[in-house]
């Protein structure tokens, strides 16, 4: 018999440290870009009204493990989805089961963090002012950890609910409402586009010279216009954003010329490219989430929860 750990969602979520996911998480974007990774592109079994998504991994150093996760429309809620999942890590060296864990926290957190590090990575230094589009789970993740990292420079947020963009504002100490996506956009170093967007939602037009844009949203359709990847320097997380089909790649990266380069952020991470060229390129991080993101997540809470004795011990 084996023991597995069983974490709930509260406990997943107060388990991730920011700090040590945002290391773990370079870590496995640095082993993606030097293919020490082992993850099959992402499959998924429909039903009539969504879809199970499988996504197992090896990350070396993190660990084995899987996600699934089903995305289903919101009934309550028409025009959003919802997302319901649970990952299970493994020991790497004899297979046993070791955890088992919600996926819902631990989804936003990876990707939030990982828009984050793009951010980090390919973006002027010093931000003036970021905008946050979406009022989400996605959204309200993206800017709990901007809260938690640098409360101090402004951010605005938009989205089409202004409820939801008051409630996600408040959760960070500089935010504040935007009128409207544009005007949000406008004017932004930064720009995290947290969506569930089925055509695009921020336009070429509205960014600044120089501007970064994170866009970890648009699973079931483009968050940016063309221009903007017409006119951006891209990268992603794998190969795969540009050369697989929704939902493994990115809607926005479908087709492209075969002049058009698509650099891993782990390539940049690594210091293996250089990223940024200059003050006035636009940059585009495109996200469609990979399994070393979940393994790497899950490794962090894994050892939090360990170490603090959190969770319910089951036999298996």
């Amino acid at each position: 018999m084996s023991e597995i750990l069983f974490l709930d969602g509260p406990r997943t979520r107060a388990a991730l440290d920011p700090h040590r996911v945002i290391d773990a998480t370079a870590t496995a974007l640095i082993a993606i870009a030097r293919s020490e990774v082992s993850a099959p592109p992402r499959i998924a079994a429909r039903a009539p009204d969504g879809l199970l998504g499988a996504m197992p991994g090896y990350v070396p150093g993190l660990g084995l493990g899987a996600k699934l996760v089903s995305v289903f429309a919101d009934r309550a809620a028409p025009g959003r989805s919802s997302h319901r999942g649970l990952v299970a890590l493994f020991d790497e060296t004899d297979g046993r089961p070791l955890a088992l864990m919600d996926a819902g926290p631990l989804t936003e957190v990876r990707t939030a963090v990982t828009a984050t590090l793009g951010a980090r990575a390919l973006a002027r230094p010093r931000p003036s002012r970021v905008a946050v589009i979406g009022t989400g789970a996605q959204a309200r993740a993206q800017i709990g950890l901007l809260a938690a990292l640098d409360p101090a420079t402004p951010v605005v947020v938009a989205g089409r609910d202004p409820l939801r963009a008051r409630e996600t504002a408040a959760l960070h100490p500089a935010a504040r409402v935007g009128a409207g996506i544009e005007e949000a956009v406008r004017g932004a170093d930064r720009v995290f586009c947290c969506t569930g967007a089925v055509q695009p939602v921020v336009r070429r037009a509205w960014l600044d010279p120089g501007a970064h844009v994170s866009s970890v949203g648009g699973s079931h359709g483009p968050e940016l216009d063309a221009d903007t990847v017409r006119d951006a320097v891209l990268f992603a997380e794998w190969p795969g954003a540009a050369t697989t089909r929704p939902p493994s790649g990115s809607h926005e990266f479908q087709d492209l010329p075969s002049d058009r380069p698509v650099t891993l952020l782990g390539s940049v991470l690594a210091g293996d490219h250089p990223g940024r060229r200059d003050a006035d390129e636009i940059t585009l991080f495109k996200s469609t989430g990979h399994a070393a993101l979940d393994i790497a997540a899950a490794h962090v809470a894994y050892t939090v929860a360990t170490a603090r004795g959190w969770g319910t011990r089951m036999e298996m």
